[in-house]
């Protein structure tokens, strides 16, 4: 693992670390106090963009040890067709290894304090917080998926044993009411742990987002819901 600066396509990549036989990066904050539970925070189909970073710094400011893999390679874009076109074209199983590499990270980093490490992820990766917690298992120890796309009917949620936080709009097309309904049942029915799906009258896709890409962003609900989510990874992390 480096943890250097590096000279990359995306400049906010900070660490390099093995996935699937070869190196994958991302970004990775500490919080002041030098130590805390380990949090992995899951891009949007936007890529690893200044608010991905923010939101990672921002983390680390609550006293988590915060990563963001990189899933796209140094690749950022906002333009909604490039980005849902890069979302495809990144297959399953290769953003899966490469989280697995990032729990092996922070796992055997020494600033981590914690035995399990929390998943956070907003839009595609809301999704892929999901598919991480299956295919981890007690490895997870809080997922939280925001307005997450796709990726829970990829895998076998009984093997979810974390507890989940979900965050979800009510005026979602990308997310819609039904789908929730459906990830709300599934979960309940076959995870292993507490499952708290939320549904939030009147919110659209990414409102936690402060760039505005869809102009659904609500900033009383982005704090309400950021209090609850770091309240939940302290209660399951420390």
């Amino acid at each position: 693992m480096h943890e250097e600066a590096m000279m990359a396509d995306n400049p906010h990549q900070n660490v390099t670390f093995a996935s699937n036989g070869g190196e994958a990066h991302g970004y990775l904050a500490t919080p002041s106090s030098g130590s805390g539970p380990g949090v992995i925070v899951i891009q949007e189909w936007w890529g690893l963009t200044d608010h991905v970073k923010d939101v990672t710094d921002r983390f680390a400011a609550e006293g988590f040890v915060a990563l963001a893999p990189d899933l796209y390679g140094g690749k950022t874009t906002h333009d909604a067709d490039e980005a849902g076109q890069l979302m495809q074209e990144l297959p399953v199983t290769q953003a899966a290894q490469d989280l697995k590499g990032a729990v092996d990270l922070l796992l055997d980093h020494d600033a981590v304090t914690s035995d399990q490490v929390g998943a956070v992820g907003f839009c595609m990766g809301g999704g892929f917080v999901l598919v991480l917690a299956a295919q981890e298992g007690d490895r997870i120890g809080a997922a939280v998926p925001y307005y997450g796309v796709g990726g829970y009917d990829q895998v076998d949620l009984s093997d979810v044993t974390a507890p989940v936080l979900g965050h979800y709009g009510s005026e979602d097309d990308f997310a819609p009411p039904a789908q929730v309904d459906d990830l709300r049942e599934k979960l309940s029915s076959k995870a292993k742990g507490s499952v708290d799906i939320r549904s939030y009258d009147g919110a659209g896709h990414a409102f936690f987002n402060d760039e505005d890409h869809f102009g659904t962003y609500d900033a009383e609900l982005a704090a309400e819901t950021w209090q609850a989510t770091v309240a939940f990874l302290h209660e399951h992390l420390g």
